[in-house]
């Protein structure tokens, strides 16, 4: 569904990306795994159109869509929920999933997305007309992937959804990226710190460091990897 070519990103005269080459097939969730600064997040990024990369290809679905603006990488359902949440923190839980589906009008399925929503994370449900920006760290990452949930993705991209959260959430969390890959067929590709959990439920996983991919494997092979294992599971 997504392949990564190649690809090489610079911010200035810094390459932050050295030729990264991924594949996340259809209905799959693939992990980045790296120490800060390896470039995980910049590989989504430049996926997603927020940078513009200086050479290499993203294809989605069979099209390339390499520095394609990001709006219009969206309306093609592919959708990314960025590091740090990025709610809108003065509009209200409703307001911020109406967000989500503002290239829609279609009311009654803009309306069951939002009863799917509630029913994953009824803390939502609890604080609908709740400022976002008065919600924890973990209700808020749990509206930020239903916002994303509203554009009707069909590849979701999670940049660090257990960063800042309690540990009882981001289970919570996992719990459902789980459940909506399963429940609706969503192709995820998740970039996270907390390499254990997030390798725990994929299906493959690749290793960044220093802007290129060291190492792919089996998500159940790089869990009983000794290089993985002593760089990034504590072993």
């Amino acid at each position: 569904m997504l392949e990564v070519k190649d690809l090489e990103v610079s911010y200035g005269s810094i390459k932050a990306l050295h030729g990264v080459s991924l594949n996340v097939p259809q209905g799959s969730i693939v992990t980045l795994i790296g120490a800060n600064g390896a470039g995980k997040s910049t590989t989504l990024r430049a996926i997603s159109g927020l940078i513009k990369t200086r050479s290499g290809s993203v294809t989605y679905s069979g099209e390339d869509i390499t520095n394609q603006p990001a709006h219009k990488i969206v309306a093609k359902h592919l959708c990314h929920v960025p590091e740090g949440r990025m709610v809108f923190a003065n509009l209200t839980v409703a307001e911020n999933l109406r967000m989500g589906a503002y290239l829609r009008n279609d009311k009654a399925g803009i309306a069951a997305d939002m009863d799917y929503a509630f029913t994953i994370f009824p803390r939502l449900k609890e604080r609908i007309n709740q400022a976002a920006g008065t919600m924890s760290g973990g209700e808020q990452q749990m509206l930020a992937i239903a916002r994303a949930l509203m554009s009707q993705p069909k590849c979701l991209m999670l940049d660090e959804p257990s960063l800042g959260i309690a540990p009882i959430l981001v289970r919570a969390i996992f719990d459902q990226i789980v459940a909506i890959n399963k429940e609706r067929g969503l192709t995820i590709l998740l970039v996270e710190q907390n390499a254990n959990l997030a390798l725990g439920i994929s299906h493959h996983g690749y290793v960044l460091e220093t802007g290129r991919v060291i190492l792919e494997d089996s998500a159940a092979a790089l869990l009983k990897n000794p290089q993985v294992r002593a760089a990034y599971l504590g072993d």
